[in-house]
């Protein structure tokens, strides 16, 4: 398991956190180091996947009941005390990676949104929580950002995901199909239009942010643009790629720095 605090500090998203208090910083560090962990359990070879989620549902009881066993559970305990964080922050998350482990199908756009919900949009909700910001506009937020940056990521994996078994687009492809590269212009057609549905929640997420406290917002405003244009330059690679585009380390503290020029401009 990655420490998740240590890690956010060395990384190029660091400014972000700069301006939070350090009790937030804290809080958020656990439930990222949370997220990450599901996220590992799920795409990572290990004996027993399902049986490791069934555990940490048992263990999110715990928590929300004060009574958590694990280290990680035990500070995640008092974010969710101090924060005032919601249970499907973290329930709604390991049931999308059960899905995962499932192999779950989603033939159209309409039946994806709910795997959005769940391992996107409540990531999303939870770190509003810590960040002081609840009500229907945040729940907005969480919607627009979590469902563009989470369309980015299906868009760049698409690949990877079929290696694991996976297919994120409509249309009931088969990983195999994906990998073998058939119907492949379909599938492009697919991507880009996944892409487009980003943007266009990419622009509503960046007129959102305009209503809450600006430092507040940077977090929520450089995961934008940095995902923003790992679109982009996936856009421009053609859409198919056997390794996932990314951005360099250089391409992504341009699109920090820049999220903090907009943040004070």
């Amino acid at each position: 398991m990655i420490n998740v605090q240590n890690s956010y500090k060395k990384s190029s998203f660091g400014p972000a956190f700069f301006f939070l208090s350090s009790r937030r910083r804290v809080a958020l560090a656990d439930y990222y180091e949370f997220c990450r962990l599901m996220d590992d359990i799920a795409d990572e070879p290990r004996a027993y996947p399902l049986k490791e989620l069934a555990d940490w549902e048992e263990e999110v009881q715990r928590i929300f009941a004060q009574t958590a066993q694990t280290q990680l559970g035990k500070r995640l305990q008092q974010d969710v005390q101090t924060f005032h964080m919601e249970r499907d922050r973290f329930l709604l998350l390991i049931a999308g990676m059960r899905d995962d482990l499932n192999g779950k199908k989603y033939p159209t756009f309409e039946s994806l949104n709910e795997y959005l919900h769940r391992v996107a949009v409540v990531v999303g909700q939870g770190t509003l929580d810590i960040l002081g910001l609840k009500g229907s506009q945040a729940d907005a937020l969480a919607w627009a950002l979590g469902r563009a940056v989470q369309l980015t990521n299906i868009v760049r994996d698409v690949a990877q995901d079929a290696r694991l078994g996976r297919v994120y687009l409509p249309g009931n492809f088969t990983s195999q199909q994906v990998l073998q590269k058939e119907f492949l212009p379909q599938i492009k057609a697919l991507l880009q239009q996944t892409a487009q549905q980003a943007h266009q929640y990419y622009k509503e997420a960046f007129e959102l942010m305009k209503q809450f406290p600006r430092f507040k917002m940077l977090p929520c405003r450089i995961m934008g643009y940095v995902y923003l244009e790992n679109l982009a330059k996936i856009e421009k690679s053609d859409f198919y790629n056997e390794q996932p585009v990314k951005l360099s380390k250089p391409e992504k503290v341009k699109m920090v720095l820049y999220g903090i020029f907009k943040t004070f401009f």
